[in-house]
């Protein structure tokens, strides 16, 4: 690992559909208070409830510091309108969004839209890593001090700091500019979960934040190793790509029967990798694969989210605190400075400034 060596946590507060805001809102609450780096909020076209996106911008404004990235689905959906979404969590949070990238894989779900039969999985993260292009290049496309708000001319933006994108992919098109000015963040954080060579390949290619599975320190730090070099190849900074272990926990009465395909662990299950036990013996593993350099940090699942969640809040991060092994408060406003991450400069500013000097 890296000279740097901050853990970085994060949670998943889904499960069973509620369609009370408030549901999600006490347990963003509660990731809060123990200053977890995110939580996230699961979705698909498979399930019924609410829109994850919806929901965590109902959350932002009654919420603090804690970073809310939903799960965005890329296929079936209109690019553009991904990108203004995720824009305006941004906006609505101060900063504090991401975007946990996946996509539809059933014909089932293909039906629901009625626009074009499912696909094989290359294909489907070919087009979710061109999504993840094209809207971070629509959040750049407003030079920052693109808006003006002049009431004395009436001149609201400088139409010289908007750029055209002129996007083209394998299955759509953008020309821009975005309709949302450039994020807090510049780019909200980009999330994917690296399950199988065209996701890893995506991830390698544009994430920030990579959710990984294994059931050894020494295979985390395999994958995160990959990862990686894989980013250094795409000519990324490797040191700005932050690799998470993906697991699924349970923290009940370690001596009930588990969940039916779920067996004491931790080991893959069909939710990903699988931790049984109790907050403290949550906290040695958490400690043990970090200080190894197995991974850069843990995201946690909760079995039952308004139990598992207070355990791991009050009982394995407490505890982790105490040893001080993880930060008390949260250091910054954003979610990049949470995670250790730089504001990104926009890139249509940069070849502005390129061409006037030249």
């Amino acid at each position: 690992m890296s000279a740097r060596t901050s853990l970085h946590l994060a949670a998943e507060i889904g499960g069973p559909p509620h369609y009370d805001a408030g549901h999600y809102l006490r347990l963003a609450r509660l990731a809060e208070g123990g200053a977890l780096d995110y939580v996230t909020l699961g979705d698909s076209f498979a399930r019924p409830g609410l829109d994850a996106l919806a929901v965590l911008a109902r959350v932002a404004p009654a919420t603090d510091r804690i970073g809310l990235v939903p799960t965005v689905t890329t296929t079936h959906t209109e690019p553009f309108h991904v990108s203004s979404a995720v824009a305006s969590l941004d906006w609505v949070s101060n900063g504090r969004a991401g975007w946990h990238v996946e996509v539809s894989t059933t014909e089932a779900e293909a039906r629901l839209f009625g626009r074009r039969p499912a696909a094989a999985p290359a294909a489907l993260w070919q087009e979710a890593g061109e999504v993840a292009d094209v809207s971070a290049r629509l959040w750049d496309s407003w030079e920052d001090d693109a808006e003006i708000r002049d009431t004395a001319t009436g001149r609201f933006i400088d139409r010289d700091k908007l750029h055209y994108v002129d996007f083209t992919g394998s299955t759509f098109t953008v020309k821009g500019p975005a309709i949302v000015p450039r994020p807090p963040q510049g780019r909200p954080v980009t999330v994917i979960d690296a399950v199988g060579a065209p996701a890893k390949e995506a991830a390698a290619r544009h994430a920030d934040v990579i959710h990984i599975r294994a059931t050894t320190p020494e295979q985390a730090a395999a994958l995160r190793h990959e990862l990686r070099t894989r980013a250094a190849a795409h000519g990324r900074d490797p040191d700005a790509l932050r690799v998470l272990v993906a697991l699924t926990v349970d923290l009940g009465d370690v001596e009930s029967a588990p969940e039916p395909g779920l067996e004491s662990g931790p080991q893959l299950a069909a939710r990903g990798t699988y931790f049984r036990g109790g907050p403290v013996d949550l906290a040695d593993l958490i400690a043990q694969w970090h200080r190894s350099g197995a991974a850069d940090g843990f995201h946690l699942t909760p079995i039952t989210p308004e139990r598992d969640l207070e355990r791991i809040v009050n009982g394995t991060v407490a505890l982790l605190q105490h040893r001080s092994l993880f930060r008390t408060f949260h250091p910054g406003g954003t979610l990049r400075e949470h995670l250790g991450l730089a504001r990104p400069a926009g890139r249509y500013a940069r070849a502005a400034t390129a061409s006037k000097e030249a």
